[in-house]
């Protein structure tokens, strides 16, 4: 199959590469019709992470099964299917309580960027689709893989409700499903720090009502001002550094909650800041699987709408160009089609 290869920081290429095959019989593999760079990708790419050795990236997937093992039961070939990015099996006790990112056998997509996935735990994992959408609708739908339930959990996790004031520190496709799913779940502010004029388009769009194009202090100071000196009743974290952790601490109100997605990279928890203030921190991984029974109507039926995100679509050659337009923050997430 053709897949995109991470050789090293800065240097990705798409190639042959070995297709997956059916290695355990809960397993099935998916032929991708449309994958994605995260913004997750982006630091093995700019060496935050180590590379060790080269390998396929890509963790956001959907497409048609193509083969299933001999214990799959619900998943058939031909099924179009959402592919979460992080696999479970349905049956432990943290998938039975909710927590499939935290399973006990517990896998992720590992070449979304490429012709072909496999998929652990295929029947537990694989969200499958009535029908094919039309190709019109596949951004919004390969949403759902990743960075639309991932947003979404960073507004459960900080206690957005109706009526409520949110934040959301980051203005990549994370903050920005951030900002739609707040105003899925009723806030009646919500304030979006962002300074790219892109990203506060698509933000306002999706139901921000104040952009903050400020940082750090500056950015404490606007929220405040907007607030009247309460600051936020929810707050999400979308980016992952000390900087956006501090931020996200010191624009929550007391006895609100920080909802953190952002993959954490150099953070460390204002430990005093909550205890004062009796802030909370609930977040993480987001687990995709118990979300999409609810998410996926909604994105099928037009009512919900993440597909603004992807603002540059590729065919999987270009990958390479796709990774430098997302790390010079020329486009906000590119959809690869193999």
């Amino acid at each position: 199959m053709r897949a995109t290869i991470l050789y090293a920081p800065g240097h990705v290429r798409v190639e042959s590469w070995a297709d997956p095959s059916i290695e355990r019989p809960t397993d099935a593999i998916v032929r991708v019709v449309a994958g994605c760079v995260c913004g997750s990708d982006l630091w093995p790419y700019r060496g935050a992470n180590p590379v060790s050795e080269p390998r396929t990236i890509g963790h956001e997937a959907i497409g048609v099964v193509e083969a299933v093992g001999a214990e799959v039961e619900r998943v058939r070939t031909g099924n179009f299917v959402v592919v979460p990015f992080n696999h479970c099996c349905g049956r432990c006790v943290h998938c039975l309580a909710g927590q499939t990112q935290g399973c006990v056998e517990l896998a992720m997509t590992a070449s979304g960027q490429a012709e072909l996935t496999r998929v652990t735990n295929a029947d537990a994992t694989c969200f499958v689709l009535d029908a094919a959408p039309d190709p019109a609708q596949h951004a919004a739908v390969l949403a759902l893989s990743d960075v639309l339930p991932t947003g979404y959990h960073a507004a459960v996790s900080a206690g957005v409700a109706p009526g409520s004031t949110a934040v959301v520190v980051g203005d990549g496709a994370v903050g920005l499903c951030g900002v739609l799913s707040a105003r899925r779940l009723g806030a009646e502010r919500i304030i979006a720090l962002s300074r790219n004029p892109q990203r506060q388009r698509i933000a306002t769009i999706f139901g921000a009502t104040d952009l903050v194009p400020d940082r750090g202090d500056d950015a404490v100071e606007a929220v405040l001002e907007l607030t009247d000196g309460v600051g936020a009743d929810a707050v999400l974290e979308c980016v992952g550094t000390g900087e956006s952790m501090r931020t996200a601490f010191r624009v929550a109100r007391p006895g609100a909650t920080v909802g953190f997605v952002g993959v954490p990279h150099g953070t460390e928890i204002p430990w005093s800041t909550a205890f004062r203030n009796n802030i909370g921190l609930r977040g993480g991984m987001a687990p995709v699987v118990r979300y999409l029974p609810e998410l996926a109507p909604a994105v099928l039926a037009g009512e919900l709408d993440a597909s603004a995100v992807f603002d540059l679509e590729l065919p999987l050659e270009q990958a390479p160009q796709g990774y430098a337009a997302m790390d010079e923050r020329r486009a906000v997430k590119v959809l690869l089609r193999p």
